[in-house]
């Protein structure tokens, strides 16, 4: 293995074994992986190489797709603790223009529990689409879309994902309430507070850092195959253009890096994201430094939706913002109570309240299957063998 590197305390030395394991055996390449348990900090550890002749070191970044949307959740539950936000009110109580077209009835709680009926808008691609890079920092006009876009389903009668206009959803209704972007409010209100090296909208000076991620070989799932393009829902909720080009070629790029969009361009290391989520199942706090409360992270971790998906199919449970584990969906260890997101190819944050476990892994080696990928299910597995 190349470049091994970090800690693990007394007792964890499995993890380091399932990490050297996803390196022998699952066909890792590059990658990092934190984990904390009640408060404390038990794994940090990074190998392989970051980019062709670049070993992984301690401050590589990766990007981390969905897993952005914990930290998007996160914004709107700091907000809604505040007494900012209501997750009852509807939407266009804060942004008026969306109540065209009957979004008069989708409320914030369907937002964020990707029941709101709204993963596309009509002929996105003319805007935007993972074909090229330049309409992602273009977040007024797709709002303008967004708000004018008629609904596919009736708000809260399915569960479907909102894999890309759930970013843009919520991002608006941070900027429409406080002012700020997502990207900034994160930044302010929980990265610095924390010190999490976790960007979305990443600033240039940052690039030379973020590795460079790799087609899955052999994928288990052809994603582009299955969802295909326009015409398609699975490919208009993904945002997937005329040339189909797929999501990962974007990840690679720092025009995608630079822009603000909450639910797939976040850019981090393991560290950052298992803090963050430590903060959360330690009741709110980490470090001493105190970030919502421990009520508000009990409402928002509370399930709003389960069932068959409406757009990719397979199965979903949700809460406010943050994913639930489900057989044959996510995977967050083995305790019910656990909540997080993952990200596409393989990236994965979660927190267990009651293992008291916040959980970060990042790599660059995407590997497409169904569920949570096998990688970081091992280091889970190793984790809570090292707990018990």
């Amino acid at each position: 293995m190349i470049g091994f590197g970090g800690y693990v305390a007394s007792g964890f030395e499995p993890v380091a074994g399932a990490f050297e394991e996803n390196f022998a055996s699952r066909g890792e390449i590059g990658a990092s992986f934190c984990a904390y348990v009640g408060g404390e900090r038990v794994a940090d550890i990074w190998a392989g190489a970051a980019a062709p002749g670049h070993p992984w070191s301690e401050d590589t970044l990766a990007p981390v797709f969905s897993v952005t949307k914990g930290a998007a959740a996160l914004c709107v539950q700091v907000l809604a603790d505040r007494g900012r936000l209501d997750v009852e009110a509807p939407v266009a109580d804060y942004w008026p223009e969306f109540a065209a077209r009957g979004k008069d009835r989708v409320l914030v709680r369907h937002v964020l529990s990707h029941t709101a009926g709204l993963p596309s808008f009509p002929r996105y691609w003319e805007l935007i689409s993972f074909d090229g890079a330049a309409g992602w920092r273009r977040a007024g006009e797709i709002a303008a879309r967004l708000a004018d876009a008629p609904l596919v389903w009736e708000p809260g009668t399915r569960v479907g994902y909102h894999s890309i206009t759930f970013g843009w959803l919520v991002g608006e209704l941070v900027r429409r309430i406080d002012g700020r972007t997502l990207g900034s409010f994160f930044a302010e209100e929980a990265a610095g507070p924390l010190g999490l090296d976790f960007w979305i909208g990443l600033p240039d000076e940052q690039r030379g850092r973020v590795a460079v991620l790799h087609h899955d070989p052999a994928p288990e799932f052809d994603l582009m195959a299955a969802i295909e393009g326009p015409g398609n829902p699975a490919g208009e909720a993904l945002f997937i253009g005329p040339q189909g080009r797929p999501p990962i070629d974007m990840g690679n790029d720092p025009v995608f890096w630079a822009a603000e969009q909450p639910a797939v361009n976040g850019v981090a290391d393991a560290r950052s994201v298992a803090r963050m989520y430590a903060m959360l199942a330690g009741g709110g706090e980490l470090d001493g430094v105190r970030i919502v409360s421990e009520e508000s992270i009990t409402a928002h971790s509370a399930e709003q939706a389960r069932g068959t998906d409406a757009v990719f199919g397979g199965v979903s449970r949700v809460a406010l913002g943050y994913g639930r584990p489900m057989p044959g969906g996510m995977s967050f260890g083995p305790n019910d109570e656990a909540f997080g997101m993952q990200g596409l190819g393989g990236a994965l944050g979660y927190a267990d309240p009651k293992a008291e476990v916040g959980f970060g892994y990042a790599m660059n080696q995407t590997h497409m299957e169904a569920g949570t990928d096998r990688r970081p299910r091992a280091l889970s597995e190793a984790l809570y063998a090292s707990i018990s």
